[in-house]
Formats: structure tokens, sequence, C-alpha cells
């Protein structure tokens, strides 16, 4: 019988941490040019996705959905703090709007913040109105909490059809960022179980999918770092992965139509 995937669950369905125990993130390595095409080359709904950048750097991204949670996410700030890490967050709009200076913690931090949409619906059978709606609306959210906006978009439950996506990198400059790694840490399997995963399923250039919202996946981060780290990965953001500038060091503003510049 064929595995259920959390995309084909939701659609049928309708839908205390460990001490810190790393010294610090060994010296930056110097970045190659990403394999993402620019923004005038893209012609597809797939070549505007980003599930995983090709490299043979041994470098993963961490990436964190459907925050901010009041008490989780604080949590998870203070374990990478104390190892400098950078994450990226795909933040829900409106629950940046009920807790802006969480958002505002994560951006201080050197994180990196991409658009959940407003409310986390899923998309595929939207309008293109209505996905850039939910897009606009978390943007200003985040710009409002955080003085910068995200470059990069994740569809909740990875609904977003090829279309879609073509439409929402040419009317707002975004790529759609998937995962190639996910420990389906959303099922509760356990802290050790979505470690062992992640640990495991990571490769060069990946993109790990992860939720800062489940308590045993936060708890899960020590033993998921730990294992990184003895098989040699380094952590960066999906914008580094993709071999663009880091986020928290560019100024982005929006134009007339929601286009940045």
């Amino acid at each position: 019988m064929r595995a259920i995937t959390r995309r084909s669950f939701l659609l049928s369905a309708g839908a205390g941490l460990a001490a810190p125990f790393l010294a610090g993130r060994a010296e930056a390595m110097p970045f190659v040019e990403a394999s993402f095409p620019r923004r005038g080359d893209i012609t597809t709904g797939m070549q505007a996705t980003v599930t995983r950048i090709a490299m043979d750097q041994p470098l993963v991204a961490l990436t964190f959905d459907d925050g901010p949670h009041p008490t989780l996410t604080p949590q998870l700030l203070d374990f990478l703090a104390v190892n400098n890490i950078r994450a990226t967050f795909y933040l829900i709009g409106s629950r940046v709007a009920h807790h802006p200076q969480l958002a505002a913690r994560i951006a201080a931090e050197g994180h990196e913040i991409g658009n959940h949409t407003w409310s986390h619906p899923s998309l595929f059978g939207h309008s293109d109105a209505s996905v850039l709606s939910q897009i606009d609306r978390a943007n200003e959210a985040v710009l409002q909490a955080t003085g910068r906006l995200p470059v990069t978009m994740r569809p909740p439950y990875g609904n977003f059809h090829p279309g879609q996506r073509l439409m929402l990198h040419r009317m707002r400059g975004m790529p759609t960022v998937l995962w190639s790694v996910d420990p389906e840490d959303w099922r509760r399997p356990g802290s050790s179980v979505v470690a062992s995963r992640i640990v495991s399923q990571s490769h060069p250039g990946a993109v790990v999918l992860a939720h800062d919202i489940h308590g045993p996946t936060i708890r899960a981060m020590p033993a998921t770092v730990s294992g990184l780290y003895t098989r040699g990965f380094r952590f960066v953001t999906v914008s580094e992965l993709i071999g663009w500038p880091r986020w928290d060091q560019r100024r982005l503003r929006a134009s007339a139509g929601g286009q940045r510049s």
C-alpha cells in the first residue's frame, strides 16, 4: 500500500528544550553560484520552484512553518542563538499580526522570514487575485513587524500548481520554496524519530521542512543539529542556499503592483 503523504492526508481529511551543547558554528564556507535561474529566464512554474539546490557543499537549510508560536518559537530561537545557526521561518501573516514582536525578534537574530500566506489555506483552487491577496497581506504583516519584505513563498501543504507558481514569480518576483527532506513531524512521531529522519535524509543543498508549532519538533533540534554536524553539514538560510544575499542584509521595498525593487 502506498504511504500516505502529508499533502494527500490533509487533502483527504480536509485538512521544554534539552540543554544546548554546541560551542558554535564552524567558519562560514564560500558559496558557489546556485543553479536557480535568473528572473528573466524563468518561463515555467517548475523553474520558479525550489525543492533543493544542486551543489557539492555540505549545506542544508532548516525551515520552520506555521509560526510564530508564542511559547515554542522563543525556545527554538534560544537554541539557534546559542548554536549560532540561522534558519528560515515561513510565517503565517495573521500570526505575525498577533505576535509582531516575535516576528521582529526572528529577523533581528539573523534568521530569514518567508511568506506562508495570510491564513494558511490550500491555494490550489484559488484565483490569481485570491492568491495575491493572501501573499500581499502576509507580506504587509512581515513588513510592518520587521521592516523587510519576504523574498520567497511556501504554499500551505505544498498545494500550488505550476501555473500559480509562475504567476507568483512574474507578479511578485517570489519563487515557491518546497522541500526535499520531510520528517513528517506534523504526525507527532516523537522527537527522536523527527531527529533521525532529518539527519538520515539530509543531503547537500537540502531544504528541510519542520514546524515550530509542535513541542516534539523543538525537542528534536539538539539531536538533529548534533547529528547533522557529525555528518559534516553546515546551516544556511534559504536565500543563502539559493546563492542570494542574506535576507537580513537586504533592503527591499514594494513598488506599484507589489513588485520588489
